[in-house]
């Protein structure tokens, strides 16, 4: 190779990496802005998500909260304003990398890609929440059931919520949840590119049900009712998937005969 050829290759390397820095720059920018007002919002943020809680406690019961470390609720606020910043900035990040990636790809295949792009945020807001709406109170429930009153023979037993605690657990479901809920969207992508099949998936299924339930006891807390309820989920989601990708493979089937059907009239 000449050192014309290595210099011309070099020009449009400098410039993909000029783009994925200015790409970054507006992730990182939008991720900021909304960390400073999520942060702004961090107590309001909270008590929102507090309302499971209070529905598994019950109206009309006192609620109280604690922190043990000086620096806990404040720290628990920059994790409050972290969580929302990924969150609200998703769709900022999600254009930055379909406008990166999109003028290598043919028009196509942009009109594929576009559609997980868009479903991904939206799967994750379904199973953040199955975890707000359902989920969450039924295992606030179960764990506040745990509780025993002062008798005769025996000490009461009370529940007594850290804040950054009952943070990291409803952070953890619905990441958890959110990251399930992609499940369509990988397997679809991969049975788009060739590497499975629907049939493949439905071999598997077997296998699909105890990975989904080992993932539920890894992902989420020790009671069956996360794990339950992270677990059927994610069969529906694995059935959901093997649909799609059933119907990738009569597109490519269909678009497949119409280019024979040309050929023959050529």
């Amino acid at each position: 190779m000449s050192q014309d050829d290595i210099d011309a290759s070099k020009a449009p390397l400098i410039e993909h990496l000029i783009e994925l820095r200015q790409r970054l720059m507006w992730s990182i920018g939008a991720i900021l802005v909304m960390f400073i007002v999520c942060f702004y919002f961090a107590t309001d943020i909270y008590n929102i998500l507090t309302i499971p809680y209070l529905r598994a406690v019950g109206e009309g019961h006192p609620v109280e909260m604690i922190f043990t470390a000086p620096q806990e609720w404040f720290f628990t606020q920059l994790k409050l304003a972290l969580f929302g910043a990924l969150f609200l900035a998703f769709p900022v990040i999600a254009s930055q990398i379909y406008m990166f990636v999109a003028p290598g790809l043919y028009k196509h295949e942009r009109g594929a890609f576009l559609p997980f792009l868009i479903a991904t945020p939206i799967l994750f807001l379904i199973g953040a929440c199955l975890v707000y709406f359902l989920v969450m109170p039924m295992a606030m429930g179960f764990f506040l059931s745990q509780e025993q009153l002062p008798g005769e023979g025996q000490v009461a037993i009370q529940h007594l919520a850290k804040v950054s605690e009952y943070l990291g657990l409803i952070m953890i479901l619905i990441f958890a949840f959110g990251l399930v809920f992609q499940l369509p969207v990988v397997l679809t992508l991969m049975g788009r590119a060739g590497l499975i099949s629907s049939e493949d998936l439905k071999k598997k299924r077997k296998y699909a049900i105890v990975g989904a339930f080992a993932a539920a006891a890894i992902l989420t807390p020790p009671d069956p009712i996360s794990q339950i309820g992270l677990a059927l989920p994610t069969l529906l989601l694995y059935e959901v998937s093997i649909l799609s990708v059933r119907l990738i493979e009569r597109q490519r089937a269909q678009r497949e005969a119409e280019r024979e059907a040309e050929d023959a009239t050529a």
